[in-house]
């Protein structure tokens, strides 16, 4: 029977093996790292890197913690228990350059026990996902980030691609934009064992979403780091993050189950770009990469 701690363990180490990643790769910053408790049970490492050769903010960031659900949360998952536990990474990285995207991963896991009182099982799942922001969409790009997907989800369900990507698209929808946040990714939530999937098998794709982070996003990291780009580029970029953080302040069910439990405020408010801009009603120029960029922040679009 695998364990919270175990789960707990390994997240831990998929943190470090991340970070380890990104400061090679950046080759300048290193990560600062702040312990924190919880206030109600837990705690976490938060690791932040910052002012880098290609990173300018980012978090790589582990918790543990538990306690009670408060009401609203309780009702937000339809469960009837009141104690819980969960543990996770997750993951924004917002780079200095205009060509080099933004990423998002969180691995989780969530559990509460079984209750006498109120006569309910035990409730366990794993959630997560991986999806790209990119300033400017290049197609061959995305066709290489989705299929790194693929190939992580193949190894372990013929249909989880499929069906993870159609939810991170859903998911990552900015509906008073009528546009994706990025060009999507895999997401899910609330997976559990099933008579086509072990409970270990669960928590080894879990563990393997985790490690495609790092090889993946620095391949498009070396693509694009050192091409050249414009004021006009970066003005842009910072527009584009302008909808990232409306994204995540509006509608990311990680920022709201975070600040409902009491959570640290920096660590989940680190989702949010450095300088970001909101240009009044800005059009795009008619045949620009920025205007072709904005026709694929769609769903739907099969990039693989």
């Amino acid at each position: 029977m695998i364990t919270h701690e175990q789960i707990a363990a390994d997240y831990q180490q998929i943190q470090d093996e991340i970070c380890a990643a990104l400061e090679a790769a950046d080759g300048q910053a290193k990560f600062e790292q702040e312990l924190w408790e919880r206030d109600g049970g837990g705690g976490g490492r938060t690791r932040v890197i910052q002012d880098g050769n290609i990173f300018e903010k980012g978090g790589v960031n582990f918790s543990a913690v538990h306690g009670q659900l408060p009401h609203t949360v309780k009702k937000a998952l339809n469960v009837e228990q009141d104690d819980f536990f969960a543990t996770g990474v997750s993951i924004v990285i917002h780079p200095n350059h205009p060509l080099v995207p933004i990423i998002h991963m969180n691995i989780r896991y969530f559990e509460m026990p079984s209750s006498f009182h109120n006569n309910t099982p035990p409730v366990r799942w794993f959630g997560g996902g991986i999806d790209l922001t990119p300033h400017y969409v290049f197609e061959d790009d995305a066709s290489f980030f989705h299929q790194q997907l693929k190939d992580t989800c193949d190894k372990f369900h013929a249909d989880f691609y499929q069906r993870f990507k159609a939810w991170a698209d859903d998911y990552f929808y900015i509906k008073h934009r009528s546009e994706t946040r990025g060009i999507g990714g895999i997401f899910y939530d609330r997976l559990t064992a099933t008579d086509e999937i072990t409970w270990e098998q669960v928590f080894e794709f879990s563990k393997a979403v985790g490690r495609t982070f790092a090889p993946t996003y620095l391949e498009l990291v070396n693509r694009n780091r050192d091409k050249t780009f414009t004021d006009e580029q970066q003005l842009w970029q910072y527009q584009r993050r302008s909808r990232y953080a409306e994204f995540n302040l509006v509608y990311d069910a990680g920022t709201k189950f975070g600040l409902e439990t009491n959570g640290r405020i920096e660590s989940i408010l680190m989702s949010l770009p450095p300088t970001a801009k909101w240009v009044y009603d800005f059009k795009a120029q008619p045949g620009s990469e920025e205007e072709k960029t904005m026709g694929l922040l769609k769903k739907g679009i099969n990039w693989v």
